[in-house]
């Protein structure tokens, strides 16, 4: 099986450990792979505020098996350190405190879009302190759109409107966070990404 595309490409321009995006939503396009170069720059001494090079935001039960693991794999292979949470376990209504601290202390977000990712709150809390970190502190956000139209992402349309109509029932009294929600996934889908539609295994 082949490995994923390579999504830590270096600029001369750029300070050595910022990636940077691809122009493009097709994977047809991006430069030659460059994981070592990235894993080389990503994995030197600094004294920055950075306690992972990579968080990995996604639907579990729509990746974690497959183009996910594939990622992580290829991540960690190249010498990046990537922070994934393996916890599968049902969680309390909100965010845990860990994994905010985990997205604050990462430089660079991988947010892989699924056709459920809207369907999950603990996903779009994390999207939200993703688009914060991103305005804030600098936080590189690198989108996915893994068998998903990026409109649908941005628009909140398709399987992303059918999750946000159960949310909106759901959160009567939390409509404001709902609205958070929403506005992060129409910032994100509005970078650019890779669209992985129709790609077999991932």
């Amino acid at each position: 099986m082949q490995a994923p595309p390579p999504f830590l490409l270096t600029q001369k321009r750029q300070p050595p450990w910022i990636p940077c995006v691809v122009q493009s939503t097709s994977i047809q396009d991006h430069n030659k792979p460059c994981f070592s170069m990235a894993a080389q720059t990503l994995s030197s001494p600094s004294k920055s505020r950075w306690n992972h090079d990579v968080f990995l935001s996604f639907r579990g039960e729509d990746t974690r098996k497959n183009f996910t693991d594939h990622l992580y794999t290829a991540l960690v292979r190249a010498g990046i350190h990537t922070f994934r949470d393996d916890e599968e376990l049902p969680r309390g209504e909100h965010i845990s405190t860990e994994l905010l601290k985990a997205i604050n202390g990462s430089r660079i977000s991988i947010v892989v879009f699924s056709k459920d990712y809207a369907s999950s709150r603990w996903c779009l809390d994390e999207l939200v302190e993703i688009m914060h970190c991103k305005n804030t502190i600098g936080q590189t956000l690198l989108p996915i759109f893994y068998d998903v139209n990026p409109s649908d992402v941005r628009k909140q349309t398709g399987t992303f409107a059918k999750a946000f109509s159960s949310h909106e029932e759901r959160f009567q009294a939390e409509m404001e966070r709902v609205q958070k929600w929403r506005v992060a996934l129409t910032e994100a889908a509005n970078y650019s990404g890779w669209d992985l539609q129709n790609i077999a295994n991932g």
